[in-house]
Parts: C-alpha cells; structure tokens; sequence
C-alpha cells in the first residue's frame, strides 16, 4: 500500500519505513494552535499523534478495495480513541495506550489478536511504552496469555520496580495486577496460521513476514509518550526477543522526541535505531528529519531503502495521522 504523506509545521511528526517519531520544538518557535475558546497561553500548546500498523510486506498490488477498507476504519478506529484522549485534555501515555489497544484488537495488525504464529505454534507478544517526560519506562516480551501487552507494560512501569518482565512472569504478573488470562483461540487467525505453514515451507521467507503497530503522542501539557507492540516474526524460534519491548531500540521517548520503530529488530537492537535518533536531536539539535536520516539511511544504511524529504511514500507502511483538532486519513 502505497500512502503520501506530508510533514505539518507546527509540531513535528514523521514516519520511514522503519520508524514513527514525533518532536517537539523549543516553546519559542512554536506555531500558536488557532482555538475559538481557549486563553492566550492555552492557544499555543501543540498536542498531537501519529500512529502505525507495521511496515511489513503488504503492498497495494495484493491488497483489494474492502480489505483497504478494512485497514482504513481499523487505523481511523485507533486514532479516533486517541484523539479524543488528547482533545479531553488527557495525558500523551493515556492515548498511546488507547490508540494501540484498538491495534491489538483488531485481527488485522501483527499484535494481540492478529499476532504471527511462531515456529511452535504459538503466539508470543512484546510490547513497550515509555514516558518522555519522566524517563519512565515499561516492557513485557515472550507473553502468550494477555489480551493487551501494552497495557501489561503501562503496567510494569507503574506498578513494578523493573522496566521488563518476560514469559511466564510476566503473566504472573499480569494476574496479580488483575488481567485475566486469555484463552489462546482469541489470538488464532487463519490468515498469520497460513503464514506460518508458507513460512515453514520456505523457511528463507521467514524473516520477511514481520509488522508492528505503534504510536507517538504529544498532549496539552506538552509531553510526549511512545509505545510498540507486536507479535515479531512469523516462524521465530528459540524464545526469539525483537527491538520493540527493548526501550532504546524499537521505542523510545524523552522531552524533545518519541520513537516507535518498525521492521527488523535485530538491526534496531544492534544499533540503538530509537534512541539515537534522540540523541542527534538532543544532543547535536538536528532537525528531526536530518536526525532519522543519519540513523536509516547512513549508519543502518540497506535496512530501508527509502527517500526521506518532506513529501514520501511509504510501501507496506498503515500510516494515520493526527495533528492539532483535524483528523486526517492520508491518501
């Protein structure tokens, strides 16, 4: 599927192939939001979302018109939940969590429900989220059990010492804090069943059929969260772990940028994808465009090959976005 989408000034949000970042400008180069009722001050505080289904191997050649239609009310679904978080006036880790709750329902989206299968059969899920503004951070990896990661991992961050928990403890975990355990058909679906036998019929194929859904957001009060989910690669083996519960990796947040990553894990782990481009923000303040960049393009250099400038396309990438009170379905 192939979706054009152009970069809005005032709060800076962008997505590649491979990663869905946000930033924020310093407070005095903001562009002041127009509101009919809102005080002076109140008018100049950005907020926004961008969020993700995956970059993986759909592409508008074997897509059809309802299936597309499918993935279009699914993603508007998302946002809708996290806009409405934002537009209330809630918190950025607040819609982050509501827009990819939506996303692990959904039977369409390598997470949750619509999880790979891996070579054992089974479906096993990481997730992770972090707070910009705190540092504080939350991940669960190896879960097969829990409806929503994403919220087992808000969980882990804010009612555990530790950042993550994997497998069988975390479902503990998770009991503890009151999930339920999920019967394993709700995660069953003959499409990723199907991938998984292809898989294993072509096991060179394996690493090819991966996604991921995620979301950045920037609230009122101007603080940025970030979060991942996903159910990895289909055929994976061996307890294999990706990028997106690995904070630094696959996601990543502080007071200036917010990442959520997607595609090939193991490269995202061997070079730090989400937070350096963080830190190029931060630390050499590189426009967020410059920044992404310098990571995809020069240092992971063949993980996407992709033009990135301010108008670009992106094949096998579901991408909505939100910005200020307007909710718009790129096309």
């Amino acid at each position: 599927m192939m979706l054009s989408i152009r970069l809005l000034c005032s709060s800076i949000a962008l997505a590649t192939a491979g990663v869905l970042l946000a930033c924020q400008r310093p407070v005095d180069q903001r562009v002041p939001v127009e509101a009919t009722s809102a005080t002076p001050e109140e008018a100049r505080v950005e907020w926004g979302m961008v969020i993700h289904g995956g970059a993986g191997t759909l592409s508008r050649a074997n897509m059809g018109p309802e299936q597309e239609r499918e993935y279009r009310a699914a993603l508007t679904e998302a946002l809708g939940a996290g806009y409405r978080v934002l537009s209330d006036g809630g918190t950025s880790l607040d819609a982050v969590s509501a827009a990819i709750v939506i996303l692990e329902d959904s039977p369409l989206f390598n997470a949750g429900r619509g999880a790979v299968f891996t070579a054992d059969g089974v479906n096993s899920l990481d997730a992770s989220i972090m707070d910009g503004t705190t540092l504080r951070a939350g991940a669960v990896a190896g879960v097969t059990d829990v409806k929503n990661p994403i919220v087992l991992a808000r969980l882990v961050m804010e009612k555990s010492p530790h950042v993550m928990l994997s497998g069988t403890g975390a479902e503990r975990f998770a009991r503890e804090q009151g999930i339920p355990a999920t019967p394993k058909e709700w995660f069953f679906t003959e499409r990723r069943w199907k991938e998984l036998q292809d898989a294993k019929a072509a096991e060179a194929k394996r690493a090819a059929e991966r996604g991921t859904v995620g979301a950045v957001a920037l609230d009122r009060a101007g603080r940025l969260a970030a979060g991942t989910s996903t159910g990895g690669m289909t055929n994976k083996k061996w307890g294999r772990i990706g990028d997106s519960p690995v904070i630094g990796a696959g996601t990543y947040a502080n007071a200036r940028c917010g990442v959520s990553g997607t595609g090939w894990g193991e490269y995202y782990i061997r070079n730090v994808v989400a937070y350096d481009i963080c830190a190029l923000v931060q630390y050499k303040r590189m426009p967020l465009e410059a920044a992404a960049r310098e990571v995809i393009h020069e240092k992971i250099e063949g993980i996407i090959h992709r033009h990135l400038c301010d108008e670009f396309d992106i094949d096998g990438e579901f991408l909505h976005r939100l910005q200020e009170i307007e909710a718009r379905v790129p096309v």
